[in-house]
């Protein structure tokens, strides 16, 4: 969710040799895991040294981690926390089946909640929430589709992320963002620069699924797709917003010419970077997270931008305002060796009102409580508050856990970059395999 490479692509860090404490050491104790849930705090103050893993690699979002821990060690002065940053959802994995988990474990992706909670990997949080008096209500209602499965919370939210529509005002000429999917491609021509040669020098807005954050978990909430029916199975072939997405996509890619995105979208910089090419001017609009804020007030603080909700389709009015969420998720794995204070630190960093806004002021994510989301302490400059407005807005949605979640997004993807590239042209046909693929995967999890 941060702005780091794709976690899928990074290579794995070795975890024991970024072990470094977080805050000022106490001398280990000795409780033992899983503890019964308490109410309230670790009760005695033993004094106990907690294991913490986590993906944050930047120096930013060290910084600001570390802050929001020493708060937590100014409440719990007898609770010394040891982290490992770099940390990716299968190192995780594999340490709690292999009985060597840490006592906290935070991830970047929703796509393996399911996972965490059907296999136990990670506790079910429902009794330590309950000892603790933690509701339900303290979170906007949309992240409990991703922080459960099957009735199931192995997880909490900790910051939250939310799509929109950056735009270059400049490259704009006083055009308004586009509110729907006709006015996007209508704007998107009228905007975009070629060369003698018809080479793209500056596009309106990229088209291409595999344009950074275009992918169709952040784009199908434009249509309001569906990915899955209540019983797990694929809705994709039989909705007919993926048809009318995947049509309005690849008629503006066969606009600009399939070969000649491609070329202009393969000589982009890395997203992560200052080289990003909306943060260069080479594209007028994009989607992007909220993340992008602090990214262009670092790299490309000239920059005069606006942002706005994603357009959406042009019969679907009451999807405006809304977009895809999602977040880090935080967890105590299955065989935790101090359960109790690992509760004590993960119910601070997911509802102490002002770790989260040390949080999301520092590294400009949304904060996950309707507390946090009030706090006068929160910076919300206008190109922020649009995101935390797309947060709360009823239309915004997610993609609920599922327990091949990766997948299903690979095997759509795939089927959109074969239909917009020309070399599939039954799109009917590709979604239906594009079912049966996902069905398949499912009967051989199912059991699982």
């Amino acid at each position: 969710m941060k702005p780091r490479p794709k976690l899928a692509a990074a290579a794995l860090a070795v975890v024991a040799a970024l072990a470094t404490p977080a805050v000022s050491a106490c001398t280990a104790g000795t409780e033992n895991a899983p503890a019964k849930p308490q109410s309230g705090s670790t009760p005695d103050r033993t004094p106990v040294t907690i294991t913490m893993w986590h993906g944050f690699v930047a120096d930013n979002e060290l910084k600001a981690f570390d802050d929001a821990l020493a708060g937590f060690h100014r409440q719990y002065p007898w609770i010394t926390v040891t982290t490992t940053k770099a940390v990716q959802d299968d190192q995780i994995i594999q340490a709690s089946r292999g009985g060597n988990p840490p006592d906290v474990a935070l991830s970047f992706t929703t796509d393996s909640v399911a996972t965490f909670c059907k296999t136990g990997i990670f506790q079910d949080l429902e009794p330590y929430m309950a000892a603790s008096k933690v509701q339900e209500s303290l979170f906007p209602k949309v992240i409990a589709e991703y922080t459960q499965y099957k009735g199931r919370r192995c997880v909490m939210p900790m910051l939250a992320d939310t799509y929109g529509l950056y735009y270059n005002k400049k490259l704009m000429k006083g055009a308004q963002p586009p509110k729907t999917l006709s006015e996007l491609a209508a704007l998107t021509k009228k905007l975009t620069v070629r060369d003698s040669k018809g080479d793209i020098k500056v596009a309106g807005f990229v088209p291409s699924s595999q344009m950074y954050e275009n992918a169709p978990i952040h784009t199908g909430t434009m249509v309001g797709a569906k990915w899955t029916n209540p019983d797990g199975t694929s809705a994709i072939g039989g909705d007919p917003a993926w048809k009318k997405l995947m049509t309005w996509q690849k008629d503006l890619v066969d606009w600009f010419g399939y070969d000649k995105l491609e070329k202009f979208r393969k000589s982009f910089g890395d997203e992560w970077s200052a080289d990003n090419p909306f943060m260069k001017g080479q594209v007028a609009m994009a989607i992007d997270g909220e993340w992008r804020n602090a990214m262009i007030a670092s790299d490309a603080s000239g920059l005069d931008y606006g942002t706005a909700p994603v357009p959406v389709a042009d019969d679907r009015p009451d999807l405006y305002g809304g977009g895809f969420i999602a977040g880090t998720v935080i967890g105590i794995p299955r065989g935790a060796k101090h359960a109790q204070a690992a509760w004590d630190l993960v119910r601070y960093l997911t509802t102490d009102t002002d770790a989260l806004v040390t949080l999301s002021n520092a590294l400009r994510n949304v904060p996950s409580t309707l507390p946090a989301l009030q706090s006068p302490k929160l910076d919300k400059d206008p190109n922020f508050q649009t995101f935390l407005d797309i947060f709360a807005s009823p239309a915004s949605s997610t993609l609920p856990a599922h327990i091949n979640s990766a997948f299903n997004q690979q095997t759509l993807q795939e089927a959109q970059i074969k239909w917009e590239s020309g070399r599939g042209d039954d799109l009917d046909a590709l979604l239906a395999d594009v079912d049966k693929k996902i069905d398949d995967k499912l009967k051989l999890t199912a059991g699982g």
